[in-house]
């Protein structure tokens, strides 16, 4: 009966009645705006142009928001590393269900970036210069902790101290595709060399029944490996609609150096024994 009473509901004319009703010495420690800090994230959007152009502000708040998921992932990816650690594959199944998700997500935004019209962009294009998303920190790292390690690139990148440290971090530790390998040698498949591996997916593959947790892992890296190509194919697809074979605004050749990073796979043998299966036997 007390827990009842602790737990009566409120109407909402004895909720509003409350609101207006001040106590004695009495403030709000804590509301939804001050948890998530909403008046300062609205402050962080400043559009350069001048006169202000009506499309800028959606072009920032665009990367903003991709660096905040790019931030929620390499979180999951973390995660899904240590459970890949423990030979926990049911935690690193549920990671990769929200990592697909935010993926379609990002995907997506690409819409609403094409909303804004290649005239529309480059009436304030000039005013990033020599900004570019090329730059972004959050991306490298992404790729360095999932085994995409094309250092070379860091030069054009101006890093801060704690920014280099944690690139320097992502280099030194084993990437999400070293953890993979690591998980396949403990239960006794070989990974030594391209080849090796290729057979032991093959092999996962072909019996399927007998090693269900790890081809349902491999299905959710190929499905990781697959939607990142398709988020950098609509990034191409859309930069060319915008800017068509000019150069980048960091200096990059655009278009034409994004086309390039297609060939980028985090898992390239998962990729090569497709040629191998479907020989029409089964498990």
């Amino acid at each position: 009966m007390a827990a009842a009473a602790r737990h009566k509901r409120i109407t909402p004319e004895a909720f509003e009645e409350k609101l207006d009703t001040p106590r004695k010495g009495w403030q709000v420690s804590l509301s939804y705006g001050s948890y998530l800090k909403v008046d300062e994230l609205l402050d962080l959007q400043r559009p350069l142009s001048k006169p202000r152009h009506h499309d800028e502000m959606l072009f920032i708040i665009i990367h903003q928001v991709y660096e905040l998921w790019f931030k929620q992932l390499l979180h999951e990816v973390d995660a899904t590393m240590a459970a890949l650690d423990r030979d926990d594959l049911l935690r690193v199944a549920k990671h990769f269900r929200r990592i697909h998700a935010i993926q379609r997500l990002i995907e997506q935004q690409v819409d609403i970036l094409e909303t804004m019209t290649p005239q529309e962009f480059n009436q304030f294009r000039d005013n990033l210069n020599p900004a570019s998303g090329f730059q972004s920190v959050q991306f490298r790292e992404l790729e360095f902790a999932c085994g995409v390690r094309r250092t070379d690139l860091m030069r054009w990148i101006e890093l801060g101290d704690s920014q280099r440290a944690r690139l320097d971090r992502r280099l030194s530790e084993p990437s999400l595709y070293d953890r993979v390998k690591s998980l396949l040698a403990r239960r006794g498949f070989p990974v030594g060399t391209s080849d090796e591996l290729v057979e032991t997916y093959r092999q996962i593959y072909s019996h399927e029944s007998q090693n269900y947790d790890l081809y349902l892992l491999l299905e959710d890296l190929i499905e990781f490996d697959e939607r990142f190509l398709l988020w950098r194919g609509r990034h191409v697809r859309m930069v060319e609609r915008m800017i068509g074979q000019k150069i980048g605004t960091g200096g990059s050749p655009g278009a034409r150096y994004l086309e390039g990073t297609l060939a980028h796979r985090f898992f390239p043998e998962l990729w090569e024994v497709r040629t191998y299966l479907g020989s029409g036997t089964y498990a």
